[in-house]
């Protein structure tokens, strides 16, 4: 088994590579950048900016770098990372919190591959992370400058990011944040987040429940149980992991997904990813994580199309794919991404390469 899914991570990721991984303004000699749809509906100077999807598509590059190394992909990894400053206009941030969280933790796992430019990038966006957080709303970081919205997609990967880079008391903080404000006590479910009023006090709660809400809120809890080491993390980790397994999961243990493609793309991957770490990381929730992450890998394959390259990955892992078209979610991607992610973290769950 443990060959079969490195097998078909393989596929995955030879099937999005053929069809997303492009030259930037598909000309640029040196550079490397991910096409958003395809088949694409546009000339590739045109298309829209993803700054985070890139982020994704980098960390699964770092996932096949540690499923099967190889040099070309450790050029494409450095060359993705250098081509994402060159696109966001020499910049390694942007507005949104949320964003460069998502690519300071793909940065810091691939490490020195990237060299130089992973260190300035990190240093970029730590100094962020830290900057966005205020004491409005209780705490937590904003999801974007300006804005009067603090959420689970900014904090959980800010935590992660902060833990595994040592500054601990800053990614406790945040990580109690979100049990005390967006952990609905009647559920156990992560809510997307809250609205701020000017003077502070919190103005509504979005209520909505994402699937990668739920992915950071885990991620955050596992990274401090392995290195704060109090007892609450892993009550909090295996609370939320029943939660998921009971309320969002179905029967048959499969995460769903949403309608739509876009961003929504990317959330069923994002859980998929951290169940993976908490099989992984912590015995006590191995055996609930690793069922919810085999079973949607079983069924995203059983599920797939062929097209050129390879396979094709449903938005929703219950249901057949389709072959990309013009208005079809496989063409994104992130929905492409997702399913990859999915795959390699089942590759991962028997042989161990941490993060």
């Amino acid at each position: 088994m443990t060959r079969c899914w490195a097998d078909r991570a393989a596929l995955a990721e030879r099937a999005v590579t053929h069809r997303h991984l492009r030259r930037l303004a598909g000309v640029l000699p040196g550079t490397r950048i991910g096409r958003v749809r395809w088949p694409r509906r546009m000339p590739a100077p045109l298309s829209p900016w993803h700054y985070w999807w890139q982020a994704h598509l980098l960390d699964c590059l770092v996932d096949a770098q540690l499923r099967a190394p190889t040099r070309q992909r450790d050029a494409a990894i450095a060359q993705l990372v250098r081509t994402v400053r060159l696109r966001n206009l020499g910049r390694w941030t942007n507005a949104y919190y949320d964003d460069v969280a998502w690519f300071g933790l793909a940065v810091q796992r691939a490490g020195a591959r990237v060299g130089p430019s992973g260190r300035a990038a990190l240093s970029a966006v730590t100094r962020q992370l830290r900057a966005g957080w205020t004491s409005d709303g209780g705490g937590g970081i904003w999801w974007r400058r300006g804005d009067d919205f603090k959420n689970a997609p900014a904090n959980g990967p800010a935590a992660i990011l902060l833990a595994r880079g040592g500054q601990l008391g800053a990614a406790v903080e945040i990580t109690d944040w979100m049990a005390a404000t967006l952990v609905d006590p009647d559920i156990g479910l992560v809510r997307d987040g809250v609205r701020v009023h000017p003077d502070g006090s919190v103005r509504l709660v979005e209520t909505a429940i994402y699937t990668y809400c739920q992915g950071v809120y885990l991620g955050a809890c596992v990274e401090l149980a392995e290195r704060d080491g109090d007892p609450r993390w892993v009550r909090r980790a295996a609370a939320v992991l029943a939660a998921v397994a009971e309320r969002i999961a179905g029967a048959d243990g499969v995460i769903p997904g949403g309608t739509d493609a876009g961003d929504g793309g990317l959330f069923n991957g994002i859980l998929a990813r951290y169940l993976a770490e908490a099989t992984l990381r912590r015995r006590e929730l191995a055996a609930d994580a690793g069922r919810l992450v085999l079973a949607s890998a079983e069924s995203v394959w059983a599920n797939r199309a062929e097209a050129e390259g390879g396979p094709v990955f449903a938005e929703d892992w219950r249901r057949p794919a389709r072959i990309p078209a013009r208005d079809t979610p496989e063409a994104d991607l992130s929905v492409q991404l997702s399913g990859w992610m999915l795959l390699e973290a089942a590759a991962r769950l028997t042989v161990d390469q941490r993060r």
